[in-house]
């Protein structure tokens, strides 16, 4: 089970953006490329969880002054040696490598991820809004990773989307560190307020809201349906960060909040249904 934590599978969650580009090219019908977006969905998975072994591997000992990750991470808490950290790390690599080899347009968006997560962890987290950048560019590779496994090209609208909306969830991310834990969460929040992290959110959101609607009606009038739910989804997750003191962890805020989780199925199923017509 510790072993298992120390992949963090709650956080794959977020790899699903690899799967935009299936939906929006609407190839949710073609059995291969079914595969290749699952297969290049699975190789995310493996690519994030070696970036969490490396970043409790380094944090091991801030980790271990902290109230919460002290017990929650096992490096910190020593239920897991470090030798077998490594072990388990080195595994994860020959496993992206084999999957390189047999899909070798992944090799390109996946290594960008590893190489931007390494300077996140001993650096980038460190300096004030290139953290927050920092977050969020690793959810568009995701998306251009999705992209180059069913060999499509990448929506410039898709990706100014998506980077937007993971920079809403990234400075709400910040905006809590602050406001449950202070400075002391982390050295770069003592550069932040929590005024600036919300107007950060509020840009971004907007943002987010924007570009998405001049994507989906470049792609396709009929998914104009799906703009009110993501407008519902904005304004709810900003809810439950306000009314719950959620938003520290988007993954706990969206796993934990029904009315999120049926926004989201709802917006999949329109989204379907519109592009089928």
């Amino acid at each position: 089970m510790a072993l298992l934590r120390l992949t963090r599978p709650k956080q794959w969650i977020k790899n699903t953006f690899v799967l935009a580009p299936l939906l929006f090219a609407r190839a949710y019908a073609d059995i291969t490329s079914i595969e290749r977006a699952l297969f290049a969905l699975a190789l995310f998975c493996i690519a994030s969880s070696a970036c969490y072994i490396v970043n409790d591997m380094h944090d091991v000992q801030s980790d271990r002054a902290h109230p919460l990750k002290r017990l929650s991470r096992p490096l910190a808490a020593g239920t897991i040696p470090l030798r077998t950290a490594v072990l388990l790390l080195v595994l994860l690599y020959a496993v992206l490598t084999a999957g390189f080899l047999a899909l070798p347009a992944l090799a390109v968006p996946i290594a960008a991820y590893i190489v931007l997560n390494l300077a996140y962890t001993y650096f980038l987290k460190h300096q004030p809004v290139l953290d927050i950048f920092s977050i969020a560019s690793g959810f568009v590779l995701r998306v251009y990773a999705g992209a180059e496994a069913i060999a499509v090209p990448l929506s410039s609208w898709m990706a100014v989307t998506t980077l937007c909306l993971a920079l809403y969830l990234a400075a709400i991310k910040r905006r809590q560190e602050l406001a449950t834990a202070g400075t002391d969460a982390r050295k770069v929040l003592l550069e932040y307020s929590i005024p600036l992290v919300e107007r950060y959110a509020e840009m971004s959101a907007v943002g987010a809201l924007i570009f998405y609607s001049l994507f989906v009606m470049s792609t396709n009038t009929r998914l104009v349906m799906t703009i009110p739910l993501v407008i519902f989804g904005l304004f709810r997750y900003w809810y439950v960060v306000e009314a719950k003191d959620a938003g520290e962890s988007p993954t706990d805020s969206l796993l934990t909040d029904w009315p999120l989780i049926a926004c989201i199925a709802a917006w999949g199923a329109a989204c379907i249904y519109a592009l089928m017509q």
